[in-house]
């Protein structure tokens, strides 16, 4: 029960990646706060650590809205006393031609996936520094740095979630708060027994990557005894991006 006692809070975490890294918390002693805007999502994920055993709290929150920002946290605090992690996993993708992105899905793509980044982070900041710091964890992606085309606003908002990590890991260093992303690769939330063999030989890994994957590196990089890794950004995708590939 490593993280006993402490207050970890998940946004985006009604499903997939970000449910899995809110049980692994739980399932570590973690008080956990599910920040999800699908109540329906929340409240599942919110039922399947209680029924666990574990300490769950649902607020419904959009990460867009700057102001969601000040009230999970005041929420948190309120409930808790305290806030020791945040996980910034919330995040929306719409692969959309070049020539036809509107400006309105632009912002809401940037808003939702790097504006929360900043904004949350600075809220739970807040209250991080009067009890002794805390450590936040960003979700960014290896489309930060490969692309398949159409994907302009996800990989501009993953790779600004590289770079403001290490902005955030200066500023809050003498706060005693330290800040690192994960730039997941392909992670499958569905059915995983309907992927192929060439789906899985694509990783040197010699498989496709699982949500707990991802849970687990937060675990590690939340833990006290790694408070040497600040500012860094973690890639865990099986080494698909450091696979060479040559038509045949």
């Amino acid at each position: 029960m490593k993280f006993e006692g402490k207050v970890v809070i998940v946004t985006g975490s009604g499903q997939g990646i970000g449910r899995e890294i809110a049980c692994a918390f739980a399932s570590e002693g973690a008080s956990v706060v599910i920040a999800e805007i699908v109540p329906e999502s929340g409240m599942e994920t919110e039922d399947i650590i209680k029924s666990a055993g574990g300490d769950a709290l649902f607020i419904e929150t959009d990460v867009s809205s700057p102001e969601n920002s000040e009230i999970l946290m005041r929420k948190t605090a309120e409930k808790y006393g305290r806030i020791d992690v945040l996980v910034n996993n919330a995040g929306i993708s719409k692969k959309t031609p070049v020539y036809s992105l509107a400006a309105k899905e632009w912002h809401r793509i940037i808003d939702t996936n790097l504006g929360s980044v900043f904004f949350f982070s600075r809220a739970a900041a807040g209250f991080m520094r009067n009890t002794g710091g805390g450590v936040i964890i960003n979700i960014a992606s290896t489309r930060a740095f490969m692309s398949e085309s159409g994907s302009e606003a996800y990989a501009a908002s993953k790779g600004g979630i590289i770079s403001i990590t290490h902005a955030l890991a200066a500023s809050l260093a003498p706060e005693r708060i330290r800040v690192n992303s994960i730039a997941p690769g392909w992670i499958e939330t569905g059915d995983y027994s309907i992927l192929t063999g060439a789906d899985h030989l694509q990783h040197f890994s010699g498989r496709v990557g699982r949500p707990d994957d991802i849970a687990r590196a937060c675990l590690f990089l939340a833990s006290p005894e790694n408070d040497f890794i600040n500012g860094a950004n973690l890639v865990i995708d099986g080494g698909m991006t450091r696979k060479m590939i040559y038509e045949e």
